[in-house]
């Protein structure tokens, strides 16, 4: 069977009140702090400043009733990041929901194709 010349992409924010509270990108920043212990060294990872990756982590944090990100200052310990429970939670439940809000996307989008095809090579 031939492969698609097409790729499905879905992306699911929420918005609260003015901010986008989580989306796909401070998805992928919550992943970073929890691989790399650091929002710096997650900023870094994604090529991305401290400071728009501080901004993100405090916009995510004051959407939620809880944190999701904790911080600790500096000093002989050295400071650093870390997922909270609910964060963690969140991290889980996302992923479940985009596998779930992408299976139903590639059915409706196959049926959709079925009816209306897309050309055989784009112009």
């Amino acid at each position: 069977m031939k492969k698609p010349n097409y790729e499905m992409q879905c992306r699911v924010r929420v918005a609260f009140a003015k901010n986008i509270a989580l989306g796909p990108g401070k998805v992928a920043l919550l992943r970073a702090i929890a691989s790399t212990g650091s929002i710096s060294a997650a900023a870094r990872s994604m090529g991305m400043s401290y400071r728009r990756a501080w901004l993100l982590v405090e916009t995510m944090n004051s959407c939620f009733e809880k944190p999701l990100v904790e911080t600790a200052t500096g000093g002989k310990s050295g400071g650093g990041a870390q997922i909270t429970a609910d964060g963690d939670r969140l991290l889980r439940g996302y992923s479940e929901m985009m596998g779930r809000v992408e299976a139903l996307a590639q059915e409706q989008l196959d049926q959709l194709l079925k009816q209306t095809p897309l050309k055989s090579e784009p112009s």
